[in-house]
Order: structure tokens, then C-alpha cells, then sequence
């Protein structure tokens, strides 16, 4: 492991690359003491002669998940026109919970140049697309959704924009609303999270409940690391309430 993914404490692969490995280059370059885009690059060579190698499989990383998170969140946050300082102490604050407090340091260090950077979302959004299972783009999903909702108000740029990164990450319409509304009162949203009509039969709502389960299960993401379980429990447990709501609704 080279010297920066020592410092930030975790494992890179896909994003040393292409539009991700290139805003990372910026933010190293530009905003991180004793680190340079060279730097970089030697790490992304010595990477590849590794996994060639072992013939290893280039699966993705809890690094790989954690440098999309931060660039993804740069562009909900600047979506508005502002940068709100709310916004910037949620993404702190749930990389603390996640990380604990020196890696969620160094990784706001980085947040502060990739913030700064230019980015496509489509560009960035193809290449974690292709390295990077169904499971792990919901949990992106669900994470820009708590970023948009930290100054207490989800502003129609910010939906539009996550919106739009759902649809670049092959995240359907029904599976984004779904997440969508777990940010809000679940009691108006519990059908929506199940992603199924208020006339739905009770068969099709327990249907429905373990269809969820399943595709949410917190399992799916164990290959992420411990760290990236907590967002997955959240978003398990808002299903839960949802089909507790309707069950109490219906005397099921």
C-alpha cells in the first residue's frame, strides 16, 4: 500500500483511474500537503502490477466506495448555486461514523480540493457504474439524499441533481423515489418505500416487504468493509418501519 492510501486508511482501485483518478490528481495536488499528483500516479502503477500479478480481481474497495462518495456529494452540494456549511458538517460527520475520526480527517482534507474541481457527473457516474454493483450505487443514492436533507430543506435542484446521478448510475425511477422518500415522514411515504400502490392487496404488500428486504439487505454490501454497513442498516430499517406503518394501517 503506497504512501496516500496509507494516509487516507483505505484501499483504492478503480478510482487511481479515469475521470475519478483525475479529480483525485487535482485534490492532491492542489490541497493535500506532502502528496503530489506523481505521487498518485506511482500508486496507481504499483496497483496494477500487483493485481496483473496475483491475476487478482479488481473488485471494489472500501476506498473505491469512499472517494465516490466524496465526489458525488461535491456535485449535490454545489448543484444548489452554495455551499452550506450544514451540508459540509454531515459529510464530516457521517465519514467520523463510518471511519472514525482520523480517516474522516484526511478524507475532508481531499473533499476540500475535489469540492473545488470541476467535475461531469455522467463521466464519473459511467465509471463507478461499470466497477461497482447495484447495491453499493443504492447505498451512493441514499447517501446524497442525507447530504441534500442536512440543512433541513431538500431543495428541487438537489432532487433534480440526485436524480439525474440515479439515472447515470442505471438506478430505475422506482428504486430512486423509493430512497427518496425514506427522507421524509415515513406515515405519508410508507407505500412509496415499498415501491407499491396504496391499492395494493395485502398479499402484494408482503410480496413487496421481501422483495425489499432482499434487494436492501445489508449483506449485500459486506464486501465494502464494516464501515459501510451503518448507511445499509439505516436504509433496511426505513423499510422496516414502512411495512410496520401499513401493517398497523390494515390490522395485518
Amino acid at each position: 500500500m503506497g504512501k496516500f492510501t496509507k494516509w487516507l486508511g483505505a484501499g483504492l482501485g478503480f478510482t487511481f483511474g479515469g475521470p475519478i483518478g483525475a479529480v483525485l490528481g487535482f485534490a492532491i495536488g492542489s490541497f493535500v500537503d506532502g502528496f503530489s499528483d506523481d505521487d498518485l500516479k506511482e500508486e496507481k502503477r504499483e496497483y496494477r502490477e500487483r493485481t496483473e500479478t496475483r491475476r487478482e480481481r479488481a473488485d471494489t474497495q472500501s476506498g473505491d466506495f469512499e472517494i465516490s462518495l466524496l465526489v458525488l456529494a461535491s456535485i449535490v452540494i454545489k448543484s444548489d448555486g452554495k455551499v452550506d456549511q450544514r451540508e459540509l458538517d454531515f459529510v464530516r460527520m457521517q465519514f467520523v461514523g463510518m471511519y472514525g475520526k482520523e480517516r474522516a480527517n484526511n478524507a475532508f482534507k481531499l473533499f476540500k480540493g475535489i469540492i473545488k474541481k470541476k467535475v461531469s457527473a455522467r463521466q464519473v457516474c459511467i465509471q463507478i457504474r461499470q466497477n461497482m454493483s447495484h447495491a453499493s450505487r443504492l447505498q451512493l443514492i441514499h447517501f446524497l439524499f442525507g447530504i441534500a436533507k442536512a440543512d433541513k430543506y431538500v431543495s428541487e435542484i438537489e432532487v433534480e441533481e440526485i436524480r439525474k446521478i440515479a439515472g447515470y448510475l442505471y438506478i430505475n425511477e422506482r428504486d430512486f423515489e423509493s430512497i427518496k422518500a425514506m427522507f421524509y415522514d415515513v406515515s405519508e411515504n410508507a407505500y412509496k418505500i415499498l415501491e407499491i400502490e396504496k391499492s395494493a392487496t395485502d398479499k402484494e404488500i408482503k410480496t413487496a416487504y421481501r422483495k425489499m428486504v432482499k434487494k436492501y439487505h445489508p449483506d449485500k454490501l459486506q464486501g465494502l468493509g464494516e464501515e459501510h454497513l451503518k448507511g445499509a442498516n439505516k436504509k433496511f430499517q426505513s423499510i422496516q418501519a414502512a411495512y410496520e406503518k401499513i401493517k398497523n394501517e390494515r390490522g395485518l
